[in-house]
């Protein structure tokens, strides 16, 4: 459905996105992560037609996104972080105003506007001023505008930031609900929302792909297996002599606290439950386990391992927009370049 190809961005010396490549399949949700500055929207941008490569391909449906700009964006339907809404329209208003700027027929218009309305829920505000919503409302909005003309993906970049968590919940649901007849990708930096509703996490890291898989795969790949942890009375060496008769033990590391106290690392094969059997295992030996604990590597650690070694060295550079009507590749203007991440050109819908 879409191809990214050997993408490349810079913008003067700084390079946003470095040959990047990776593929999206129909009908799941992928999660785009990265650190601020990983190039997570400058690839959307790029993506969805809003800015230019250096190098590299986006096809989309077969569509060159660069030579066939208007064909790709039939296929797409793009929520920015901050909603590029008309504050001074009513809601249904705006839904009008943009579902002709897409090129929807005037035979479909009234249709299409009330199922958007009624799959975003903004059935009680549809007669509202849009700078009378809440933020949670405004992105209910902003989604609306990005499933008009039904396209087959629906990109959103950062779609729950700043909401409260009762609107987070309605936006995921949403998202969820989307899933269903539409492709969906989403960048965040709320790790635990790519992994509740994601079904494909990509992470980035300084214009990089580091990895690519469902959360629950990339956390077995970064741990290995599930481990145990217990704290017990019995010294290093019975701990591990209590642990040899028990099965499915890949490692054990130990350490003694200065109480007395033995702390135990216990790395178990892939898929199987231990705790039953160093329980019995220490009851046998009549030596008291004082504390047992299941743990498996969770998204935030497989996040912080893949991208702490490739954090941007040029804090001053975000990941954004830049206005690319200025000359950007004369160095000695860099300097005037800002981040304008925050760029809500309601041109551009």
């Amino acid at each position: 459905m879409i191809e990214v190809k050997n993408l490349v961005k810079k913008y003067g010396s700084h390079v946003a996105v470095d040959h990047l490549s990776f593929s999206i399949e129909k009908g799941q949700i992928y999660g785009f992560l990265g650190p601020n500055g990983a190039g997570k929207s400058t690839t959307m941008n790029i993506m969805t037609g809003y800015h230019g490569a250096t190098e590299g391909q986006v096809i989309i449906n077969g569509h060159d996104i660069l030579k066939e700009p208007e064909a790709a964006k039939k296929c797409i339907g793009y929520l920015p972080e901050l909603p590029p809404l008309y504050t001074d329209m009513r809601v249904e208003e705006y839904l009008y105003f943009a579902a002709e700027l897409k090129g929807i027929k005037k035979g479909k218009l009234e249709e299409e506007v009330e199922q958007v309305i009624k799959l975003a829920k903004l059935k009680d505000v549809e007669m509202r001023l849009i700078r009378n919503l809440s933020k949670g409302y405004r992105q209910r909005v902003g989604l609306a505008q990005a499933m008009l003309g039904f396209p087959e993906i629906i990109i959103l970049d950062e779609p729950t930031v700043g909401l409260d968590p009762k609107q987070i919940i309605e936006i995921r649901e949403l998202i969820r609900k989307l899933a269903k007849d539409h492709t969906v990708i989403l960048s965040s930096h709320i790790l635990a929302e790519v992994s509740e509703v994601c079904d494909t996490v990509l992470i980035i890291s300084k214009g990089k792909l580091v990895a690519s898989d469902s959360p629950k795969n990339l956390e077995k790949l970064m741990a290995g297996a599930e481990s145990v942890e217990i704290t017990t009375k019995a010294s290093r060496s019975e701990v591990r002599d209590i642990l040899a008769g028990v099965v499915g033990i890949r490692d054990i590391k130990t350490e003694q606290y200065k109480d007395g106290l033995t702390y135990a690392k216990i790395d178990v094969v892939e898929d199987m439950d231990i705790r039953e059997e160093v329980f019995f295992a220490f009851a046998k030996a009549q030596k008291a386990l004082l504390s047992m604990n299941n743990t498996r590597v969770s998204l935030e650690d497989v996040f912080l391992e893949l991208t702490q070694s490739e954090k941007a060295d040029e804090a001053d550079y975000e990941d954004a927009d830049y206005d690319d009507e200025v000359d950007i590749e004369n160095d000695e203007d860099e300097a005037e370049y800002k981040d304008e991440e925050d760029d809500t050109d309601e041109s551009n819908i």
